[in-house]
């Protein structure tokens, strides 16, 4: 059987999570969303005091509390989502804290454009649900300074068998919640844009942090082509070698783990003259 997956319109994703807006961090709980998950994403961008930093579908704010944390009261954030209702819940957590320094905007993540270049972009557990998400990840790029930070934390489906055999649920489930595509690879859309790329798996692999950084132009200009092919090669070949590494270390730990619990088969041997009269 074969499944797929339609994008819905953006007028729909915004109606959806504005009737979510009000449960959304029940999810955390009911996705089992590994402790600390967000503050981890957050340091990975290596954020200082002063910095300024944009969130592509930053929700209800449920980062800003990290983020702050981490570019202080002289740094700027940025958020940008489509749904009212997470965007007013958001309002509310900045003004309840005296946050001045988050500014928030209703919009498409597609069209928008920081009033500054920014040091670091993270998409936490928003890049599935959007149906351009790879003109959007394009326009926070130019938005992000050279040497600037490109994080990216969202769940995927287990590789392997677990993962064939939960796809069904999570289209059903997704379908009628949070409106993820299981079925994109944000991961390689990132290794394809970013140098010094890495990624951290986390729960059984069903949630991941994958963090880049922005090249520095030299003084002699952009990379030519064949070297930005080269990198973007390098990179989803050391990306997929250690996803296959990872999956077959996950596959000996198993079956090293059957042997060292299955029962032993005990063999004694029998003295010359009983195993004569046992024949």
């Amino acid at each position: 059987m074969t499944y797929q997956w339609v994008d819905y319109n953006h007028d729909f994703i915004s109606q959806r999570y504005d009737r979510l807006a009000d449960v959304i961090a029940l999810f955390d709980w009911l996705f089992f969303l590994p402790p600390g998950l967000r503050k981890h994403a957050v340091d990975r961008l290596s954020l200082k005091h002063g910095d300024c930093v944009l969130e592509a579908g930053c929700g209800s704010g449920r980062n800003f509390p990290f983020l702050r944390d981490a570019v202080g009261s002289t740094g700027r954030i940025y958020g940008v989502d489509l749904s009212p209702g997470m965007l007013r819940r958001a309002r509310k957590l900045r003004d309840r804290h005296h946050w001045t320094n988050i500014h928030l905007t209703e919009g498409d993540a597609a069209d928008y454009v920081a009033p500054e270049p920014v040091d670091g972009v993270l998409f936490s557990f928003a890049y599935n649900t959007m149906p351009h998400h790879l003109t959007v990840l394009h326009r926070m790029w130019k938005q992000l300074r050279p040497g600037g930070r490109l994080v990216i934390v969202d769940s995927k489906l287990p590789p392997g068998l677990g993962g064939k055999l939960l796809l069904p649920f999570s289209l059903w489930l997704m379908r009628h919640t949070l409106l993820g595509n299981p079925y994109i690879r944000p991961w390689e859309h990132h290794a394809e844009l970013v140098a010094n790329f890495e990624m951290e798996e986390f729960l059984f692999a069903s949630y991941y942090v994958c963090r880049g950084v922005k090249p520095i132009k030299s003084r002699l200009g952009v990379r030519v082509p064949s070297q930005r092919r080269n990198a973007r090669r390098d990179a989803l070949d050391l990306l997929r070698r250690r996803l296959e590494g990872s999956a077959k270390e996950r596959c000996w730990q198993k079956q090293r783990g059957n042997r060292l619990t299955a029962p032993r088969r005990r063999t004694e041997r029998l003295p010359r003259e009983n195993a004569r009269n046992a024949v």
